[in-house]
């Protein structure tokens, strides 16, 4: 395996697709190396609940401690940020968060909270069932999941997407219930947002390690368009 994992110009791949209306966004496929695959499969956090948790480098290998650095430094926040229209994106401070699986209460259709930017997720999934279920849309309309944008992403090992925030940023899956890797970096608007999303993080992470199987009984019975609007 190199010594990068992840390279700013992968983005100008000729099938990367950048969209400014509704809002900005980009698919970018293909942004991982193939010999990189084992090493992140091993090195992986295995959290226990379901979600999406902190960053901390104690959890990971260090394969996915080189990619986070890589994916969340400012020479690839400034590539996304140049076809977001954010050329400066990199001076922004970041949160990185990880999940390994989820419950179906998750992906619901939000636009994301205020206090982010930009947000880009990495999926690292070596496969995925022939379903729609989990699979990212980016959509027009906060109460219909069916208001596509574009074609679903499915979240396999090296697609990447990434969308500046607006009040119109809607996105959501159909409800899903098992493993599904990514991790998720927020540029956000200052670090008094960093530090409060940072603590209440850790303390979501506490709770869903109490309570995981209420989570998904709570969240079992959820509307394919259900919504919430951050």
């Amino acid at each position: 395996m190199s010594s990068q994992i992840l390279a700013p110009s992968g983005l100008d791949r000729p099938d990367t697709e950048v969209r400014q209306q509704p809002f900005h966004y980009l698919v970018a496929h293909g942004q991982l190396p193939e010999a990189a695959r084992p090493a992140l499969d091993r090195d992986f956090p295995a959290y226990r609940s379901a979600g999406f948790f902190p960053y901390a480098a104690e959890d990971c290998g260090p394969s996915i401690r080189a990619l986070v650095e890589e994916l969340s430094g400012p020479a690839f926040a400034n590539a996304i940020g140049q076809r977001l229209g954010l050329p400066e994106l990199g001076t922004f401070p970041t949160l990185v968060t990880l999940c390994k699986s989820m419950n179906r209460r998750h992906g619901t259709i939000h636009t994301d909270s205020r206090s982010k930017i930009v947000t880009a997720l990495l999926y690292l999934n070596p496969q995925w069932p022939d379903s729609s279920d989990g699979c990212l849309r980016f959509l027009s309309a906060i109460d219909d999941i069916d208001a596509m944008l574009g074609p679903e992403i499915k979240p396999l090992y090296g697609e990447l997407v990434a969308f500046r925030r607006s009040d119109n940023s809607f996105h959501g899956h159909l409800p899903y219930e098992g493993e599904r890797r990514v991790i998720q970096v927020a540029w956000l608007v200052d670090r008094a947002a960093l530090e409060r999303k940072s603590r209440r993080g850790h303390v979501t992470q506490m709770l869903k390690n109490l309570f995981g199987r209420l989570d998904r009984r709570l969240g079992a019975g959820r509307s394919r368009n259900a919504s919430h609007r951050d």
